[in-house]
């Protein structure tokens, strides 16, 4: 609804991973190029980690538009209660039949096609999202299955993104064996208020609007708000556009910011810190001007 009033192409701060969207931060640059690596590098095991909402999954979402085609991707949603469901997602990641198989069986379907991908000049990628679900007993096997390899090659790579509970599980003294074959290791941290201002900028700026649609003021505010978590920052920057537009601002401010802020808080819902009442604005609002001096 505001897209024309703002001259943008589509919505600059949708809440889907989209990794034309791809802003790198520091740490997003430094988590692209470790991933980038370990993947060039055929490493076994490499863990990306983050609060919920830094962007890992838009970060995987780049790496495999840039992977090569002989690299075989699968996929496994958060869905495995049990040992044997994992099994089967894994083998269900690579359309692998599994119907009316034990778990013998199961595994050589999966080391079978995992060879012969192999003699065919391709490698396997497994990428567990929300891994911190994944139990001992799981990751376990999964150690197992890196002991699938030629002796100089991994026929199958594994990439685990999770939440900041996947290092306390990894912490386990029963997983130290898992935790030695882990080649790669990140975790996401949240934006700057530098990097949060570059954010909204390069966000608006790929919509095919003015970068500077969000003034300073305004960006630090919404750095303050999100604490500098991406989605949140979208969430804000997209309820901010709003506002603006009801109120026909050629520009966002720091008060349309901290109203989107208010109104959001309203429905008890928000995820935003520190959201102000209509009492405490004017203090919230010379906090945040403040730290932008």
């Amino acid at each position: 609804m505001y897209q024309t009033f703002y001259g943008l192409r589509q919505k600059p701060f949708s809440l889907l991973p989209d990794p034309r969207f791809l802003y790198a931060s520091r740490t997003h640059g430094i988590a692209l190029n470790l991933l980038e690596y370990g993947v060039a590098e055929q490493t076994g095991f490499i863990v990306l980690t983050g609060e919920v909402g830094t962007g890992k999954t838009t970060l995987i979402r780049h790496l495999l538009n840039m992977v090569e085609d002989e690299v075989v991707v699968g996929l496994v949603p958060p869905t495995y209660p049990s040992l044997d469901d994992l099994m089967k997602s894994v083998l269900l990641a690579f359309d692998l039949e599994f119907r009316g198989m034990d778990h013998v069986e199961q595994h050589r379907v999966l080391v079978d096609s995992l060879i012969k991908r192999y003699a065919e000049g391709k490698r396997s990628i497994l990428i567990i999202d929300e891994a911190q679900h994944l139990g001992v007993q799981a990751l376990e096997h999964l150690r197992i299955f890196s002991n699938i390899n030629t002796g100089t090659d991994h026929l199958l790579q594994f990439i685990l993104v999770g939440q900041p509970e996947l290092r306390t599980v990894l912490q386990r003294p029963d997983l130290r064996q898992f935790v030695q074959r882990i080649s790669v290791d990140y975790d996401l941290e949240p934006l700057t208020r530098m990097d949060t201002a570059n954010y909204i900028r390069h966000r608006l700026e790929v919509a095919g609007g003015s970068p500077h649609l969000f003034d300073h003021a305004a960006c630090a505010a919404a750095h303050f708000f999100s604490k500098g978590i991406p989605r949140l920052i979208n969430a804000l920057c997209d309820l901010a556009l709003v506002h603006g537009y009801a109120d026909e601002r050629s520009q966002i401010d720091i008060d349309v910011v901290i109203d989107a802020a208010i109104a959001r808080s309203q429905g008890g819902l928000s995820a935003f810190e520190t959201v102000p009442d209509e009492l405490s604005r004017n203090q919230v609002k010379e906090q945040i001007l403040g730290a932008t001096v």
